[in-house]
């Protein structure tokens, strides 16, 4: 950026902690100076770093086409980087910091000492060996960083195919994460809707358990209304056939009078 003075403060920079500390190696930290409120986010000083080793002017002498080459290369490396890692800014006394991803390559000793810090961070940071862990695959999602930036110092083109590998990863992963938040709502929605139903069916049940009982109380006092009818009705039955009973008897036997009554007047005429 045109507006950002870059400054290098030696001891200053070694001094400066990083936001964070981080399995990807980082250059130093450089300060922009404070005229950055109206830099925009994407206004990173990604070209002012390349220009830092300005040791041999900005344009190379004519004697030496091999190390304008090597600058050059050196260049286009470090916007790859830029681009596939972009650096980390952040403020302090109302100053800008901006570290950008170290362009230097690695040996051997390097990649040893990556594993290394990784098996120390998962063991201090206490991640989880299996099943989901942020913290795991933070540290693993910084190890692969470190290791895409030493092959892209190395090979670009490999860098940014392993660019796309880590980004298909990336959103897999996302992919995965948005269908399991989705599915815990949504199991979530259908245990609050049980939990509702439940208690909405044990009012029911309880409801109805009540009518059964009031309707139970009917027909037992309808049972019992029922007998006593029939008690009642069976008495009276009784009582109605004895006196219908004796009431035969009793014309019967006026009869029989009556009939020896009309006998004995009919005799003697005879």
């Amino acid at each position: 950026s045109s507006t950002g003075i870059v400054q290098h403060h030696g001891l200053q920079s070694i001094a400066m902690i990083p936001p964070a500390d981080s399995l990807l190696k980082y250059d130093n930290p450089v300060l922009v100076s404070r005229n950055t409120e109206k830099k925009s986010p994407k206004a990173r000083p990604l070209k002012v770093a390349p220009q830092q080793p300005v040791m041999t002017g900005p344009v190379p002498p004519p004697p030496k086409p091999k190390n304008l080459s090597a600058d050059t290369n050196k260049q286009q490396t470090e916007e790859i980087l830029n681009a596939i890692l972009p650096p980390r800014e952040w403020m302090e006394t109302n100053q800008l910091w901006v570290q950008q991803v170290s362009s230097t390559p690695c040996t051997r000793m390097d990649v040893v000492h990556l594993q290394e810090q990784l098996d120390i961070k998962l063991q201090q940071r206490q991640a989880r060996e299996t099943g989901i862990c942020p913290v795991r695959r933070e540290l693993y999602s910084q190890c692969f960083d470190e290791l895409i930036r030493q092959v892209t110092i190395n090979c670009a083109e490999r860098g940014l195919l392993l660019l796309r590998v880590r980004d298909e990863i990336r959103m897999t992963i996302a992919a995965y994460q948005t269908l399991y938040e989705s599915s815990v709502a949504f199991g979530m929605r259908k245990a609050l809707q049980a939990e509702q139903g439940k208690s909405d069916m044990e009012t029911r049940i309880a409801n109805l358990e009540k009518e059964k009982r009031d309707l139970e109380r009917q027909v037992n006092e309808q049972k019992a209304k029922c007998e006593a009818i029939e008690k009642r009705e069976t008495e009276r039955r009784q009582v109605e056939e004895k006196k219908h009973t004796e009431e035969i008897q009793f014309l019967k036997r006026t009869n029989q009078q009556l009939k020896a009554q009309l006998e004995g007047i009919i005799a003697p005429k005879k």
